[in-house]
């Protein structure tokens, strides 16, 4: 039955998945095909007025951004401090090209200690937040800073750093390598798995049980993000070490898979999948 129920909808949709943007690299403005719906909303976004309560959650605020290029340009503070390796520069309005972030890839991931941090995504007193861009293959990470001024939320600043100082390092060198090497995937995989899913005899409902490593082959995720992912950071504190939930959501179609990731026996293993 779980095996009826697991025809993933994470099967495609990483298009983009492989190009990363060099760490020196102020903007990408290229899209490559992405999927109709991903297509059709930013059209909308950038086509609608801005609602003023986009600017109350983060979440709101940021797919407009990506979205709308008169908004974004109007809430950059220019000239923007970009650092690198501690040096400081200045991008000036006339540099800027349009950041989409997520937009061409048609979903975006998160990266957290427990599914409790994920509550400050809706917690409407935040006022600072980081999208991290982890360019995996070459082991950097760019941060956008974001800070609510006026009650509106700006860019004000872009931090270029190595992988390796980032809160999450061990946990990305192990996600990298868990996407792409099929034969430490399997080996990555605990014995069980816990697993939630839909019912595929009722659409309203879902089932629970334990997938075992060998069943994996016919029922896990394929084609995983990887090369490039993001992570957004609501003002989570990273202070576990042992544990890792991963999220990916779809823009359009608002599906969601979560994988909570353990160290076991000195090595990361997933230990459960929620579809």
């Amino acid at each position: 039955m779980i095996a009826c129920a697991s025809m993933m909808w994470w099967t495609t949709g990483c298009t983009d998945k492989n190009k990363a943007v060099t760490a020196d690299t102020t903007v990408t403005d290229s899209i490559d095909a992405d999927t109709l719906e991903v297509d059709s909303l930013e059209e909308l976004i950038s086509e609608a007025p801005v609602p003023k309560a986009a600017d109350e959650l983060f979440d709101d605020f940021i797919f407009n951004f990506a979205g709308n290029r008169k908004l974004q340009m109007k809430r950059i503070q220019f000239p923007l401090s970009v650092i690198n390796d501690g040096k400081i520069s200045k991008v000036t309005k006339a540099q800027w090209k349009m950041e989409r972030f997520f937009m061409p890839q048609g979903f975006y991931t998160l990266i957290l200690d427990n599914k409790k941090q994920l509550n400050l995504s809706k917690d409407t007193s935040v006022s600072h937040v980081v999208v991290e861009q982890i360019h995996l293959d070459q082991q950097i990470v760019k941060r956008f800073n974001f800070d609510r001024k006026n009650g509106e939320w700006m860019l004000t600043s872009i931090d270029n750093s190595a992988m390796v100082e980032n809160s999450n390092a061990s946990f990305l060198d192990f996600y990298e390598r868990f996407a792409t090497d099929s034969a430490f995937q399997i080996k990555s995989l605990n014995d069980p798995i816990a697993f939630t899913g839909p019912d595929p005899d009722d659409d309203f409902e879902t089932i629970t049980g334990d997938l075992l490593p060998e069943q994996w082959p016919d029922i896990g995720p394929t084609d995983l993000p990887s090369g490039l992912i993001y992570n957004i950071i609501y003002g989570q504190k990273y202070t576990e070490n042992t544990q890792k939930v991963f999220l990916l959501r779809g823009i359009a179609n608002g599906q969601e898979l979560e994988m909570t990731f353990k160290i076991v026996d000195g090595v990361w293993k997933l230990v459960k999948l929620v579809e």
